[in-house]
């Protein structure tokens, strides 16, 4: 996609200088910085602390990760702990173990000397693939937007949560790639976007991503959908996932659930972009099954952002001793969900569509 009308993906292999380069997120909008990741370590710091985020970038990433470990390792043993060190730095997106498994899979009977040139040919067409993946999941869900548009001839108005664009993924992205999409088509759509608290992915990454590609958006914090929805100002709503089980429940960024419920109450579609590389076969129920991350407590009572000097700066913003908790994900179950947006198509939530994705 676009910065400052020049093509930009989140992550990319430098064959010259022999490096892995990636956008570090943690300083949109105000920063675009692009840093060089160079072993194992810097892997495991990058999507843990949020440099990337994202299912499909995180498993791109780890992908990445293992190419660069498998330079210093002695033997497929000590790969497999590479990837084991990657799988645990963020325990609910599935992409991230999907990745480290399709590598671990495909070189566990090969000689060592191998090894490299596998793994980062994987590295790359998981990377590419990926950017197709988006595209077509863009084309297909801009149909669901252009129907809207035909039948109203309005602009059409979609409320998403957290960030599933590019910055989510290589290019495109997920939720946000049928606006993309339905933007180029010149259908007139308008964005509201949540904050997304606590790391503000909505205001920090979504709105910078669409002011990009100059479409319409409007920021508005975390509550205020439930209102737009009530009063007809949303036409639909498009999230991404982190990981969708076999029964077609949804986990996604906290506040999804919320989102869900209220489009429900108001009959508005709810749709979820998610690619097939997200989709956990194994789990058959995610309220049940699927892991929910803990993350750092400061992440909710510390807010970042710059000053009047244009200087950035950290406060705190909760009372000496508060306890926070922060769950960084909540579970919508199926029969809230209109309909999952697909590489493959639009589909059912429910396993018996789900399950015809896996071939």
């Amino acid at each position: 996609m676009l910065v400052n009308d020049k093509h930009l993906t989140t992550i990319w292999y430098d064959k010259a200088r022999e490096v892995v380069k990636i956008i570090d997120q943690r300083l949109l909008p105000f920063e675009l910085k692009i840093v060089e990741l160079k072993t194992l370590e810097d892997f495991c710091f990058a999507i843990k602390e949020m440099q990337v985020r994202g299912a499909p970038l995180i498993g791109v990433t780890a992908a990445y990760g293992m190419y660069v470990a498998s330079k210093t390792t002695k033997n497929f043993s000590e790969l497999e702990k590479a990837g084991d060190s990657l799988k645990s730095t963020r325990p609910t997106a599935v992409n991230l173990s999907w990745a480290v498994d399709k590598i671990i899979t495909k070189i566990k009977d090969m000689e060592k000397s191998n090894f490299q040139e596998i793994i980062l040919s994987i590295a790359n067409e998981i990377r590419d693939q990926d950017i197709v993946n988006c595209k077509t999941i863009g084309e297909n869900g801009s149909k669901l937007i252009e129907n809207i548009y035909k039948k109203t001839q309005k602009k059409v108005n979609v409320l998403t949560h957290c960030n599933a664009g590019w910055l989510a993924a290589v290019d495109w992205g997920t939720a946000l790639a049928p606006i993309f999409i339905a933007n180029q088509k010149k259908i007139p759509i308008h964005v509201w976007i949540d904050e997304t608290r606590p790391r503000n992915q909505g205001f920090s990454l979504t709105a910078w991503e669409l002011m990009h590609e100059k479409i319409e958006n409007s920021l508005i914090v975390d509550n205020v959908g439930g209102h737009l929805m009530q009063n007809g100002m949303i036409d639909l709503c498009i999230t991404g996932t982190d990981r969708t089980s076999l029964n077609g429940d949804v986990c996604n960024k906290i506040g999804t659930y919320l989102k869900a419920l209220a489009a429900k109450d108001n009959d508005i579609p709810f749709y979820v972009a998610a690619p097939i590389s997200s989709i956990d076969f194994n789990i058959k129920n995610g309220v049940k099954e699927i892991p929910i991350e803990e993350r750092d407590p400061d992440e909710v009572s510390i807010i970042e952002g710059i000053d009047e000097n244009n200087n950035r700066k950290k406060i705190k913003i909760i009372p000496e001793g508060s306890n926070c908790k922060n769950y960084a994900f909540d579970i919508t179950p199926a029969k809230y969900i209109t309909k999952l947006i697909t590489e493959k198509g639009v589909v059912d939530s429910n396993e018996e569509s789900i399950s015809g994705l896996k071939n």
